[in-house]
């Protein structure tokens, strides 16, 4: 079950969800590691016609826990939107942008009233915390 998604520079297969017990052991066993990659420059500025996840500038997050803070974001910005800009977004092949937040910006967009991911602690930041907000230009 699930699907493959090919972008420029990336693949990422997706499963549905599923209760842990019924999940394969080869999948529950995955870990995400050895991606802490550096930037060699800057990213450009997000194209604001499109969605935008907003990291928290004030959490470091590893790799693994960034995409999976920025699934939940996808998939909060998803369910949030109606079914024109659902149709729209998958016509489009679900472009998107993830860029770290400026710090006063991030405090707007947590008042917003955006998707906003709220972590529950299990693993690497205090449960609560705030850590991506989706932006999607249907939902301003």
């Amino acid at each position: 079950p699930g699907i493959t998604v090919t972008g420029r520079s990336a693949e990422v297969r997706v499963f549905p969800p599923i209760p842990l017990d019924g999940w394969p052991k080869d999948l529950a066993k995955l870990q995400v590691s050895g991606t802490e990659l550096a930037d060699p420059e800057p990213p450009s500025d997000p194209d604001r016609t499109a969605p935008v996840l907003w990291l928290n500038p004030d959490l470091a997050m590893s790799a693994g826990k960034t995409m999976a803070q920025t699934g939940h974001a996808a998939q909060l910005a998803w369910w949030a939107l109606p079914d024109t800009a659902r149709t729209a977004w998958r016509a489009a092949g679900y472009p998107l942008s993830v860029r770290t937040a400026a710090p006063a910006e991030w405090t707007r967009l947590t008042h917003s009233g955006l998707p906003l991911v709220r972590d529950a602690g299990f693993t690497e930041i205090a449960p609560g915390s705030c850590t991506v907000v989706a932006d999607h230009p249907a939902l301003r």
